[in-house]
Order: structure tokens, then C-alpha cells, then sequence
């Protein structure tokens, strides 16, 4: 099988709390990958290693056959469950801004912004202020910042977090688009139901290990 990101005996220390203990999975190339667990298990460490926000004390990973280098970043796209948009800044202006930052001109940013922001219904928001925005309103726009640049790889931690039904199926729907359109996506939560809805494989975590991966039927 071919795989876009690989993980190999993973593990992490904080003080005497091992978080991460010899994690090893392997993501299929455009999937759905569901990483389920309840809060505390490692996924968001897991995630953030991933990201190069902070790095294992042992083992390796591996994107698309290589060794992850810092450059890679650019091609994976990371909506953490802890949302953060600068309050006073307009809504159109910092979303250019997160786009520039992942590689994006202002004019290309922009153009995609517009189509995405219609998508979701929040184009009569650019000129607001962040703070103006409803939480699933912000919520929407994290997302679309997440995916604007197109990345091979991404990663949702805790994606229908505070969402009412109707916005959680308007993003399940986009994230199966994603998938449709070539996109590999790590999917991490402590829901098991929304994992059967759109997940091809997953990977159980319990107390810093996997203890369970592979096809979401199989398993």
C-alpha cells in the first residue's frame, strides 16, 4: 500500500508522564485516517510532532517515503482543537494573512478566499472584525484557512467541535470532497460514531500506545 506519512516508534516524555510510547502508523495515501481516543491519550502530541511544533525524544517521521524535513510544513495543512484568530483583526484581511504565511501571493489568496467564503456562506464578513463573528462563524473561517493552500496532508483535531448539526454536516461533506479530490486527511477525535461515518482506517490510542489500528470495517 502506499503511504503519505509514516510513524515509527514515536515516543515522548514530559517529566515522569510518558505520553507517546513506541507509536507507529502508517496513513494511506487518500484516506481518511481516524486517530480515536479520549483526552489525554496522546493524539494531539502525536499531531504536534506531525508538525514539527515540538519533536519526539526517539523515533522518526516519515512523509511521502522521507524523512519529514522543515520544509514540509508547507504541505500539510493543521486545524488544531484549540482555535485562535487575532479578535481585532477584519475577517478577509486575516485570512490573506494565514494564506501568505502557507506560500499563497495575496492576489491567489484572495481569489480562492472569495470562492470559499461563498461555499460557506460568510462572504457579507469580510470587512467585519474577527470578534464580530459567531463561534461557529470563526470556526469556519479556521477551517478554510486550513485548507486554502491546498496541502497534500490534513489534519483535524477535533474538527466538529462546538458546531451545531447542521455546520458538522456541511463540514463532513467538504472533508469528504477533500478526500475525493485527492487529499489525504488525519482525522483525530473521541467520538467513535463520526469515525464509522467517514473514515477509511483508524488507529486507537490508549494511555501513550496504539493498542488497535487498521481498516475501520475490519476493525
Amino acid at each position: 500500500m502506499d503511504y503519505i506519512l509514516q510513524t515509527d516508534n514515536l515516543s515522548k516524555i514530559y517529566g515522569a508522564k510518558t505520553v507517546l510510547n513506541h507509536v507507529s502508523i502508517h496513513v494511506p495515501k487518500k484516506s481518511i485516517y481516524g486517530l480515536v481516543g479520549k483526552n489525554g491519550a496522546g493524539k494531539t502530541t502525536l499531531i504536534r510532532i506531525i508538525n514539527r511544533i515540538t519533536a519526539p525524544d526517539s523515533g522518526k517521521v516519515y512523509l511521502d517515503g522521507r524523512e519529514l524535513a522543515p520544509e514540509d510544513v508547507y504541505k500539510i495543512g493543521y486545524l488544531p482543537e484549540e482555535r485562535g484568530l487575532y479578535k481585532q483583526m477584519k475577517v478577509g484581511e486575516q485570512a490573506v494573512y494565514f494564506a501568505q504565511l502557507k506560500g499563497l501571493s495575496r492576489r491567489e489568496a484572495t481569489a480562492r478566499l472569495k470562492v470559499w467564503f461563498k461555499k460557506f456562506g460568510i462572504e457579507y464578513w469580510w470587512d467585519k472584525k474577527v470578534s464580530e463573528l459567531s463561534k461557529g462563524m470563526a470556526q469556519k473561517l479556521q477551517f478554510i484557512v486550513t485548507v486554502l493552500h491546498e496541502p497534500q496532508l490534513l489534519i483535524f483535531d477535533e474538527p466538529f467541535s462546538g458546531f451545531d448539526p447542521v455546520n458538522a454536516e456541511l463540514l463532513k461533506k467538504e472533508i469528504l470532497e477533500l478526500k475525493d479530490a485527492g487529499h489525504t486527511i488525519i482525522f483525530s477525535t473521541h467520538n467513535m460514531s463520526s469515525v464509522e461515518e467517514i473514515c477509511d482506517n483508524i488507529a486507537l490510542i490508549n494511555r501513550s500506545q496504539v493498542v488497535l489500528s487498521g481498516n475501520v470495517t475490519e476493525v
